[in-house]
Protein backbone atom coordinates (compact mmCIF):
# COMPACT_ATOMS: atom_id res chain seq x y z
CA UNK A 1 0.00 0.00 0.00
CA UNK A 2 2.96 2.33 -0.50
CA UNK A 3 1.45 3.82 -3.66
CA UNK A 4 -1.26 6.41 -3.11
CA UNK A 5 -4.69 5.15 -4.18
CA UNK A 6 -7.79 7.29 -3.71
CA UNK A 7 -11.37 6.63 -4.67
CA UNK A 8 -14.52 8.58 -5.41
CA UNK A 9 -17.46 6.39 -4.51
CA UNK A 10 -20.75 8.16 -5.33
CA UNK A 11 -24.21 6.68 -4.90
CA UNK A 12 -26.41 7.07 -8.01
CA UNK A 13 -29.36 8.64 -6.23
CA UNK A 14 -29.80 11.94 -8.09
CA UNK A 15 -27.85 15.00 -9.14
CA UNK A 16 -24.29 15.37 -7.90
CA UNK A 17 -24.15 17.68 -4.90
CA UNK A 18 -21.39 20.28 -4.67
CA UNK A 19 -20.12 18.42 -1.61
CA UNK A 20 -19.79 15.24 -3.68
CA UNK A 21 -17.84 17.14 -6.32
CA UNK A 22 -15.51 18.51 -3.66
CA UNK A 23 -14.88 14.98 -2.37
CA UNK A 24 -14.18 13.77 -5.90
CA UNK A 25 -11.89 16.74 -6.57
CA UNK A 26 -9.87 16.33 -3.37
CA UNK A 27 -9.51 12.57 -3.95
CA UNK A 28 -8.43 13.30 -7.52
CA UNK A 29 -5.94 15.99 -6.49
CA UNK A 30 -4.37 13.84 -3.76
CA UNK A 31 -3.82 11.06 -6.31
CA UNK A 32 -2.42 13.38 -8.98
CA UNK A 33 -0.23 15.35 -6.57
CA UNK A 34 1.35 12.15 -5.28
CA UNK A 35 1.50 10.38 -8.68
CA UNK A 36 -1.03 7.86 -7.44
CA UNK A 37 -4.18 6.22 -8.79
CA UNK A 38 -7.67 7.72 -8.80
CA UNK A 39 -10.48 5.14 -8.68
CA UNK A 40 -14.17 5.58 -9.50
CA UNK A 41 -16.41 3.15 -7.64
CA UNK A 42 -20.19 3.15 -7.90
CA UNK A 43 -21.93 2.45 -4.60
CA UNK A 44 -25.44 1.32 -5.55
CA UNK A 45 -26.30 -0.76 -2.50
CA UNK A 46 -29.17 1.56 -1.53
CA UNK A 47 -31.65 0.10 -4.01
CA UNK A 48 -34.60 2.10 -2.64
CA UNK A 49 -32.95 5.40 -3.58
CA UNK A 50 -31.29 4.19 -6.78
CA UNK A 51 -31.97 6.44 -9.80
CA UNK A 52 -30.85 4.87 -13.13
CA UNK A 53 -30.19 8.20 -14.87
CA UNK A 54 -28.00 9.31 -11.96
CA UNK A 55 -25.26 7.02 -13.22
CA UNK A 56 -25.09 9.04 -16.45
CA UNK A 57 -24.95 12.24 -14.38
CA UNK A 58 -21.91 10.91 -12.49
CA UNK A 59 -20.03 10.03 -15.68
CA UNK A 60 -21.04 13.26 -17.41
CA UNK A 61 -20.01 15.41 -14.44
CA UNK A 62 -16.64 13.69 -14.11
CA UNK A 63 -16.01 14.13 -17.83
CA UNK A 64 -17.03 17.77 -18.10
CA UNK A 65 -15.03 18.77 -15.01
CA UNK A 66 -11.91 16.92 -16.19
CA UNK A 67 -11.72 14.54 -13.23
CA UNK A 68 -10.67 11.53 -15.29
CA UNK A 69 -10.33 8.31 -13.30
CA UNK A 70 -7.57 5.75 -13.77
CA UNK A 71 -9.73 2.81 -12.74
CA UNK A 72 -13.48 2.30 -12.71
CA UNK A 73 -16.41 0.39 -14.19
CA UNK A 74 -15.24 1.34 -17.68
CA UNK A 75 -11.52 0.99 -16.97
CA UNK A 76 -10.49 -2.14 -15.09
CA UNK A 77 -7.23 -1.87 -13.20
CA UNK A 78 -7.34 -5.31 -11.67
CA UNK A 79 -9.45 -4.42 -8.62
CA UNK A 80 -12.92 -4.85 -10.13
CA UNK A 81 -15.79 -5.08 -10.23
CA UNK A 82 -16.11 -1.35 -9.53
CA UNK A 83 -19.90 -1.39 -9.04
CA UNK A 84 -20.99 -2.63 -5.62
CA UNK A 85 -24.08 -4.48 -6.82
CA UNK A 86 -21.79 -6.45 -9.13
CA UNK A 87 -19.33 -7.02 -6.31
CA UNK A 88 -22.18 -8.30 -4.16
CA UNK A 89 -22.84 -11.11 -6.64
CA UNK A 90 -19.43 -12.52 -5.75
CA UNK A 91 -20.64 -12.96 -2.15
CA UNK A 92 -17.70 -11.07 -0.65
CA UNK A 93 -19.73 -8.86 1.71
CA UNK A 94 -21.65 -11.72 3.30
CA UNK A 95 -18.45 -13.74 3.44
CA UNK A 96 -16.64 -11.01 5.36
CA UNK A 97 -19.65 -10.40 7.62
CA UNK A 98 -19.69 -14.08 8.55
CA UNK A 99 -15.97 -13.90 9.27
CA UNK A 100 -16.75 -11.18 11.80
CA UNK A 101 -19.51 -13.34 13.32
CA UNK A 102 -17.01 -16.15 13.75
CA UNK A 103 -14.67 -13.72 15.53
CA UNK A 104 -17.45 -12.46 17.82
CA UNK A 105 -17.25 -9.01 16.18
CA UNK A 106 -20.72 -9.26 14.59
CA UNK A 107 -23.98 -11.14 15.13
CA UNK A 108 -27.30 -12.05 13.52
CA UNK A 109 -30.23 -9.84 14.50
CA UNK A 110 -33.79 -11.13 13.93
CA UNK A 111 -35.65 -8.26 15.58
CA UNK A 112 -38.89 -7.24 13.87
CA UNK A 113 -39.65 -3.71 12.77
CA UNK A 114 -42.29 -3.51 15.48
CA UNK A 115 -39.77 -4.33 18.21
CA UNK A 116 -37.26 -1.81 16.87
CA UNK A 117 -39.95 0.88 16.64
CA UNK A 118 -40.93 0.16 20.23
CA UNK A 119 -37.31 0.35 21.31
CA UNK A 120 -36.93 3.76 19.69
CA UNK A 121 -40.13 5.03 21.27
CA UNK A 122 -39.06 3.95 24.76
CA UNK A 123 -35.44 4.99 24.45
CA UNK A 124 -35.71 8.76 24.40
CA UNK A 125 -34.13 11.68 26.17
CA UNK A 126 -36.18 13.94 28.43
CA UNK A 127 -36.79 16.36 25.55
CA UNK A 128 -38.27 13.54 23.45
CA UNK A 129 -35.29 13.06 21.17
CA UNK A 130 -34.78 9.48 20.00
CA UNK A 131 -31.60 7.62 20.92
CA UNK A 132 -30.98 5.50 17.82
CA UNK A 133 -29.02 2.77 19.56
CA UNK A 134 -29.71 -0.96 19.44
CA UNK A 135 -29.88 -2.83 22.77
CA UNK A 136 -27.89 -5.96 21.71
CA UNK A 137 -30.95 -8.13 22.29
CA UNK A 138 -30.02 -10.69 19.60
CA UNK A 139 -26.39 -10.86 20.69
CA UNK A 140 -27.53 -13.16 23.50
CA UNK A 141 -29.34 -15.71 21.32
CA UNK A 142 -28.00 -19.23 21.63
CA UNK A 143 -26.43 -20.98 18.66
CA UNK A 144 -29.43 -23.30 18.52
CA UNK A 145 -31.86 -20.35 18.36
CA UNK A 146 -29.82 -18.71 15.62
CA UNK A 147 -29.67 -21.88 13.53
CA UNK A 148 -33.41 -22.47 13.94
CA UNK A 149 -34.26 -18.91 12.90
CA UNK A 150 -32.05 -19.21 9.84
CA UNK A 151 -33.58 -22.58 8.91
CA UNK A 152 -37.09 -21.13 9.33
CA UNK A 153 -36.21 -18.29 6.93
CA UNK A 154 -36.80 -15.54 9.49
CA UNK A 155 -35.55 -12.23 8.07
CA UNK A 156 -32.36 -10.97 9.65
CA UNK A 157 -29.64 -8.35 9.50
CA UNK A 158 -26.04 -8.72 10.59
CA UNK A 159 -24.89 -6.16 13.13
CA UNK A 160 -21.45 -5.05 14.22
CA UNK A 161 -20.70 -5.98 17.83
CA UNK A 162 -19.22 -2.86 19.38
CA UNK A 163 -17.98 -2.74 22.99
CA UNK A 164 -19.97 -0.76 25.53
CA UNK A 165 -17.02 0.12 27.76
CA UNK A 166 -13.75 1.90 27.19
CA UNK A 167 -12.84 4.29 24.39
CA UNK A 168 -11.99 4.16 20.69
CA UNK A 169 -9.30 6.49 19.39
CA UNK A 170 -8.70 7.30 15.74
CA UNK A 171 -6.61 9.78 13.80
CA UNK A 172 -7.83 12.20 11.17
CA UNK A 173 -5.43 14.20 8.97
CA UNK A 174 -7.39 17.40 9.64
CA UNK A 175 -8.86 16.95 13.14
CA UNK A 176 -5.99 14.99 14.68
CA UNK A 177 -6.59 12.44 17.45
CA UNK A 178 -10.27 11.93 18.26
CA UNK A 179 -11.47 9.88 21.22
CA UNK A 180 -14.98 8.44 21.48
CA UNK A 181 -16.66 6.64 24.37
CA UNK A 182 -17.59 3.13 23.22
CA UNK A 183 -20.89 3.51 25.06
CA UNK A 184 -21.88 5.94 22.28
CA UNK A 185 -21.24 3.43 19.48
CA UNK A 186 -24.29 1.80 17.98
CA UNK A 187 -24.14 -1.76 16.67
CA UNK A 188 -24.55 -0.62 13.09
CA UNK A 189 -26.04 -2.94 10.49
CA UNK A 190 -23.52 -4.51 8.14
CA UNK A 191 -25.81 -6.68 5.99
CA UNK A 192 -29.44 -5.63 5.42
CA UNK A 193 -32.47 -7.93 5.20
CA UNK A 194 -32.31 -7.79 1.38
CA UNK A 195 -28.80 -9.24 1.52
CA UNK A 196 -27.18 -5.99 0.43
CA UNK A 197 -24.36 -4.55 2.51
CA UNK A 198 -24.85 -1.17 4.10
CA UNK A 199 -22.92 1.77 2.75
CA UNK A 200 -20.66 1.79 5.81
CA UNK A 201 -19.71 -1.88 5.67
CA UNK A 202 -19.25 -2.08 1.90
CA UNK A 203 -17.02 0.98 2.09
CA UNK A 204 -14.62 -0.65 4.50
CA UNK A 205 -14.45 -3.97 2.64
CA UNK A 206 -14.02 -2.37 -0.77
CA UNK A 207 -11.47 0.19 0.41
CA UNK A 208 -9.35 -2.62 1.81
CA UNK A 209 -9.66 -4.90 -1.20
CA UNK A 210 -8.95 -2.06 -3.62
CA UNK A 211 -5.98 -0.92 -1.51
CA UNK A 212 -7.30 2.61 -0.94
CA UNK A 213 -4.80 4.66 1.06
CA UNK A 214 -6.69 7.94 1.55
CA UNK A 215 -10.40 8.35 2.31
CA UNK A 216 -11.87 11.84 1.86
CA UNK A 217 -15.38 12.57 3.09
CA UNK A 218 -17.46 15.23 4.82
CA UNK A 219 -17.06 15.77 8.55
CA UNK A 220 -20.62 14.53 9.09
CA UNK A 221 -18.99 11.08 8.89
CA UNK A 222 -16.63 11.77 11.78
CA UNK A 223 -19.06 10.08 14.16
CA UNK A 224 -18.98 6.92 12.02
CA UNK A 225 -15.19 6.75 11.85
CA UNK A 226 -14.78 4.86 15.16
CA UNK A 227 -17.08 2.11 13.88
CA UNK A 228 -15.06 1.92 10.65
CA UNK A 229 -11.87 1.69 12.67
CA UNK A 230 -13.22 -1.14 14.78
CA UNK A 231 -14.02 -3.05 11.59
CA UNK A 232 -10.47 -2.55 10.29
CA UNK A 233 -9.08 -3.70 13.61
CA UNK A 234 -11.43 -6.70 13.75
CA UNK A 235 -10.19 -7.85 10.35
CA UNK A 236 -6.57 -6.98 11.13
CA UNK A 237 -6.38 -4.58 8.19
CA UNK A 238 -4.38 -1.35 7.80
CA UNK A 239 -6.48 1.75 8.43
CA UNK A 240 -6.40 4.31 5.56
CA UNK A 241 -5.62 7.98 6.09
CA UNK A 242 -8.86 9.77 6.97
CA UNK A 243 -9.40 13.27 5.58
CA UNK A 244 -12.64 14.77 6.86
CA UNK A 245 -13.67 18.02 5.14
CA UNK A 246 -15.64 20.89 6.68
CA UNK A 247 -19.35 21.38 6.11
CA UNK A 248 -20.40 23.54 3.16
CA UNK A 249 -22.93 26.17 4.19
CA UNK A 250 -24.93 28.83 2.40
CA UNK A 251 -24.48 32.56 3.01
CA UNK A 252 -26.68 32.26 6.12
CA UNK A 253 -24.35 29.61 7.53
CA UNK A 254 -26.91 26.85 7.14
CA UNK A 255 -26.01 23.59 5.47
CA UNK A 256 -26.21 23.94 1.69
CA UNK A 257 -29.49 22.40 0.61
CA UNK A 258 -31.20 21.57 -2.66
CA UNK A 259 -33.52 24.53 -2.14
CA UNK A 260 -30.57 26.90 -2.52
CA UNK A 261 -30.82 26.48 -6.30
CA UNK A 262 -27.10 25.93 -6.71
CA UNK A 263 -26.39 22.87 -4.58
CA UNK A 264 -25.74 20.51 -7.49
CA UNK A 265 -23.13 20.66 -10.22
CA UNK A 266 -25.80 20.43 -12.92
CA UNK A 267 -27.62 23.40 -11.35
CA UNK A 268 -24.48 25.47 -11.74
CA UNK A 269 -23.75 24.37 -15.29
CA UNK A 270 -27.35 25.08 -16.31
CA UNK A 271 -27.05 28.55 -14.77
CA UNK A 272 -24.16 29.36 -17.10
CA UNK A 273 -21.14 28.62 -14.93
CA UNK A 274 -18.08 27.16 -16.63
CA UNK A 275 -16.86 23.73 -15.44
CA UNK A 276 -13.34 25.04 -14.85
CA UNK A 277 -14.65 27.93 -12.73
CA UNK A 278 -16.79 25.55 -10.69
CA UNK A 279 -13.78 23.27 -10.09
CA UNK A 280 -11.61 26.24 -9.07
CA UNK A 281 -14.30 27.54 -6.72
CA UNK A 282 -15.06 24.15 -5.16
CA UNK A 283 -11.36 23.54 -4.54
CA UNK A 284 -11.35 26.59 -2.26
CA UNK A 285 -14.37 25.42 -0.25
CA UNK A 286 -12.34 24.39 2.76
CA UNK A 287 -8.82 24.36 1.34
CA UNK A 288 -6.38 27.28 1.26
CA UNK A 289 -3.35 27.55 -1.03
CA UNK A 290 -0.10 28.88 0.35
CA UNK A 291 0.03 31.56 -2.35
CA UNK A 292 -2.02 34.75 -2.26
CA UNK A 293 -4.15 33.95 -5.30
CA UNK A 294 -7.51 32.41 -6.12
CA UNK A 295 -7.52 31.54 -9.81
CA UNK A 296 -6.14 28.05 -10.47
CA UNK A 297 -6.48 25.74 -13.42
CA UNK A 298 -7.03 22.06 -12.66
CA UNK A 299 -3.45 21.32 -13.69
CA UNK A 300 -2.15 24.02 -11.32
CA UNK A 301 -4.27 22.57 -8.52
CA UNK A 302 -2.70 19.16 -9.15
CA UNK A 303 0.70 20.71 -8.52
CA UNK A 304 -0.06 22.77 -5.40
CA UNK A 305 -2.80 20.85 -3.59
CA UNK A 306 -1.87 19.68 -0.10
CA UNK A 307 -4.69 18.13 1.91
CA UNK A 308 -3.01 19.13 5.17
CA UNK A 309 -4.15 22.70 4.42
CA UNK A 310 -7.84 21.76 4.54
CA UNK A 311 -9.63 23.79 7.20
CA UNK A 312 -11.83 22.62 10.08
CA UNK A 313 -14.08 25.68 9.78
CA UNK A 314 -17.29 25.50 7.71
CA UNK A 315 -16.87 26.63 4.11
CA UNK A 316 -19.35 29.24 2.88
CA UNK A 317 -20.74 28.79 -0.62
CA UNK A 318 -20.52 32.43 -1.70
CA UNK A 319 -22.45 32.70 -4.98
CA UNK A 320 -21.19 36.28 -5.45
CA UNK A 321 -17.60 35.05 -5.36
CA UNK A 322 -18.40 32.21 -7.76
CA UNK A 323 -19.98 34.69 -10.19
CA UNK A 324 -16.88 36.89 -10.00
CA UNK A 325 -14.60 33.92 -10.56
CA UNK A 326 -16.68 32.72 -13.50
CA UNK A 327 -16.47 36.19 -15.02
CA UNK A 328 -12.68 36.04 -14.80
CA UNK A 329 -12.72 32.71 -16.64
CA UNK A 330 -15.01 34.13 -19.33
CA UNK A 331 -12.65 37.07 -19.87
CA UNK A 332 -9.73 34.67 -20.28
CA UNK A 333 -11.53 32.35 -22.75
CA UNK A 334 -10.31 32.23 -26.32
CA UNK A 335 -12.84 33.82 -28.64
CA UNK A 336 -13.95 30.71 -30.51
CA UNK A 337 -14.77 28.73 -27.37
CA UNK A 338 -16.46 31.79 -25.90
CA UNK A 339 -18.66 32.11 -28.98
CA UNK A 340 -19.75 28.48 -28.63
CA UNK A 341 -21.32 29.44 -25.31
CA UNK A 342 -22.41 33.00 -26.10
CA UNK A 343 -24.00 32.79 -29.55
CA UNK A 344 -26.83 30.36 -28.61
CA UNK A 345 -27.75 32.65 -25.70
CA UNK A 346 -27.79 35.72 -27.96
CA UNK A 347 -29.91 33.97 -30.61
CA UNK A 348 -32.61 33.40 -28.00
CA UNK A 349 -33.00 37.18 -27.71
CA UNK A 350 -31.85 38.78 -30.96
CA UNK A 351 -33.63 37.44 -34.03
CA UNK A 352 -33.35 40.48 -36.27
CA UNK A 353 -30.66 40.73 -38.93
CA UNK A 354 -27.51 42.07 -37.29
CA UNK A 355 -23.97 40.95 -36.48
CA UNK A 356 -24.47 38.82 -33.36
CA UNK A 357 -20.78 37.94 -33.24
CA UNK A 358 -20.01 41.61 -32.63
CA UNK A 359 -22.67 41.64 -29.90
CA UNK A 360 -20.94 38.67 -28.30
CA UNK A 361 -17.56 40.41 -28.46
CA UNK A 362 -19.11 43.50 -26.92
CA UNK A 363 -20.30 41.72 -23.76
CA UNK A 364 -17.39 39.30 -23.20
CA UNK A 365 -15.75 41.36 -20.45
CA UNK A 366 -19.05 42.56 -19.02
CA UNK A 367 -20.73 39.34 -17.88
CA UNK A 368 -20.20 36.88 -15.03
CA UNK A 369 -22.43 34.07 -16.31
CA UNK A 370 -23.74 33.57 -19.83
CA UNK A 371 -27.44 34.21 -19.04
CA UNK A 372 -26.33 37.74 -18.04
CA UNK A 373 -25.94 38.43 -21.75
CA UNK A 374 -29.67 38.53 -22.43
CA UNK A 375 -30.61 41.48 -20.26
CA UNK A 376 -27.61 43.41 -21.54
CA UNK A 377 -28.37 42.99 -25.25
CA UNK A 378 -32.18 42.77 -25.51
CA UNK A 379 -32.35 46.35 -26.87
CA UNK A 380 -30.66 45.15 -30.08
CA UNK A 381 -33.84 43.21 -30.86
CA UNK A 382 -36.25 45.99 -30.05
CA UNK A 383 -35.96 49.51 -28.63
CA UNK A 384 -37.49 49.40 -25.15
CA UNK A 385 -39.88 52.00 -23.82
CA UNK A 386 -37.88 54.64 -21.97
CA UNK A 387 -38.36 57.99 -20.26
CA UNK A 388 -36.80 61.14 -21.71
CA UNK A 389 -35.32 61.87 -18.28
CA UNK A 390 -32.56 59.50 -19.39
CA UNK A 391 -31.26 62.23 -21.68
CA UNK A 392 -30.37 64.30 -18.62
CA UNK A 393 -26.93 63.55 -17.22
CA UNK A 394 -25.26 66.12 -14.99
CA UNK A 395 -21.73 64.83 -15.48
CA UNK A 396 -22.16 64.88 -19.28
CA UNK A 397 -23.96 68.24 -19.01
CA UNK A 398 -26.85 66.97 -21.08
CA UNK A 399 -30.56 67.67 -20.75
CA UNK A 400 -33.64 67.31 -22.92
CA UNK A 401 -33.09 70.60 -24.76
CA UNK A 402 -29.45 70.20 -25.77
CA UNK A 403 -29.97 66.48 -26.44
CA UNK A 404 -32.71 67.36 -28.92
CA UNK A 405 -30.38 69.82 -30.60
CA UNK A 406 -27.61 67.19 -30.91
CA UNK A 407 -29.92 64.54 -32.37
CA UNK A 408 -31.42 67.00 -34.85
CA UNK A 409 -27.93 68.11 -35.93
CA UNK A 410 -26.55 64.59 -36.21
CA UNK A 411 -29.49 62.99 -38.04
CA UNK A 412 -28.84 64.51 -41.52
CA UNK A 413 -25.11 63.88 -41.19
CA UNK A 414 -25.71 60.22 -40.42
CA UNK A 415 -28.31 59.96 -43.20
CA UNK A 416 -25.66 61.10 -45.70
CA UNK A 417 -22.94 58.84 -44.29
CA UNK A 418 -21.89 56.12 -46.76
CA UNK A 419 -19.34 54.37 -44.55
CA UNK A 420 -21.68 53.25 -41.77
CA UNK A 421 -18.96 51.39 -39.89
CA UNK A 422 -17.85 52.11 -36.32
CA UNK A 423 -14.90 54.07 -37.75
CA UNK A 424 -17.12 56.04 -40.12
CA UNK A 425 -19.63 56.88 -37.39
CA UNK A 426 -16.84 57.89 -35.01
CA UNK A 427 -15.25 60.18 -37.60
CA UNK A 428 -18.43 62.09 -38.38
CA UNK A 429 -19.27 62.45 -34.68
CA UNK A 430 -15.81 63.81 -33.92
CA UNK A 431 -16.12 66.32 -36.77
CA UNK A 432 -19.38 67.56 -35.23
CA UNK A 433 -17.85 67.67 -31.71
CA UNK A 434 -14.90 69.73 -32.98
CA UNK A 435 -17.14 72.01 -35.03
CA UNK A 436 -19.43 72.77 -32.08
CA UNK A 437 -16.59 72.73 -29.55
CA UNK A 438 -18.43 70.28 -27.32
CA UNK A 439 -17.31 67.62 -24.88
CA UNK A 440 -17.64 64.07 -26.21
CA UNK A 441 -20.33 63.17 -23.67
CA UNK A 442 -22.61 66.00 -24.83
CA UNK A 443 -22.95 64.23 -28.17
CA UNK A 444 -22.44 60.55 -27.40
CA UNK A 445 -24.82 60.35 -24.43
CA UNK A 446 -27.90 61.47 -26.41
CA UNK A 447 -26.95 59.24 -29.34
CA UNK A 448 -26.46 56.17 -27.15
CA UNK A 449 -29.68 56.86 -25.27
CA UNK A 450 -31.65 57.22 -28.50
CA UNK A 451 -30.37 54.00 -30.09
CA UNK A 452 -30.47 51.84 -26.94
CA UNK A 453 -33.17 53.21 -24.66
CA UNK A 454 -31.00 52.08 -21.75
CA UNK A 455 -28.92 53.82 -19.13
CA UNK A 456 -26.26 51.10 -19.11
CA UNK A 457 -25.11 49.33 -22.27
CA UNK A 458 -22.25 46.95 -23.18
CA UNK A 459 -20.54 49.41 -25.45
CA UNK A 460 -20.79 52.98 -26.63
CA UNK A 461 -22.80 54.74 -29.32
CA UNK A 462 -20.37 53.86 -32.13
CA UNK A 463 -20.41 50.10 -31.51
CA UNK A 464 -24.17 49.97 -30.97
CA UNK A 465 -24.99 51.97 -34.09
CA UNK A 466 -22.69 49.84 -36.25
CA UNK A 467 -24.32 46.62 -35.02
CA UNK A 468 -27.86 47.97 -35.43
CA UNK A 469 -27.09 49.14 -38.93
CA UNK A 470 -27.92 52.45 -40.60
CA UNK A 471 -31.66 52.01 -41.14
CA UNK A 472 -32.46 50.85 -37.60
CA UNK A 473 -30.17 53.42 -35.96
CA UNK A 474 -31.71 56.31 -37.84
CA UNK A 475 -35.23 55.10 -37.09
CA UNK A 476 -34.41 55.09 -33.37
CA UNK A 477 -32.81 58.51 -33.51
CA UNK A 478 -35.92 59.89 -35.25
CA UNK A 479 -38.07 58.38 -32.48
CA UNK A 480 -35.84 60.03 -29.87
CA UNK A 481 -36.25 63.39 -31.63
CA UNK A 482 -40.02 62.96 -31.70
CA UNK A 483 -40.16 62.09 -27.99
CA UNK A 484 -38.03 65.10 -27.06
CA UNK A 485 -40.01 67.50 -29.30
CA UNK A 486 -43.23 66.35 -27.70
CA UNK A 487 -41.94 67.09 -24.21
CA UNK A 488 -39.70 70.13 -24.73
Amino acid sequence: MSKTRTRFAPSPTGRMHVGNLRTALYEYLIARHEQGTFVLRIEDTDQERYVPEALDIIYRTMEVTGLHHDEGPDQDGGFGPYVQSERMKTGIYLEYAKELIAKGEAYYCFCTKERLDGLRASDQTEDGKEIAKYDKHCLHLSQEEIEKNLADGIPYVIRQNNPIEGKTVFHDAIYGEIEVDNAELDDMILIKTDGYPTYNFANVVDDHLQQITHVVRGNEYLSSAPKYNRLYEAFGWDVPIYVHCPTITDENHKKLSKRSGHSSVEDLLEQGFLPEAVINFVALLGWSPTEDREIYSLQELEEVFDYHHISKSPAVFDIVKLRWMNGEYIKAMDMERYLEYALPVIRQVVTRDCDIRKIAELVKTRIEVFPDIQEKIDFFEELPEYDISMYTHKKMKTNSENSLEVLQDMLPRLEELDDYSMEGIEEICKEYIAEKELKNGRVLWPLRTAVSGKQMTPGGAYEIMEILGKEESLARIRKGIAMLQENC
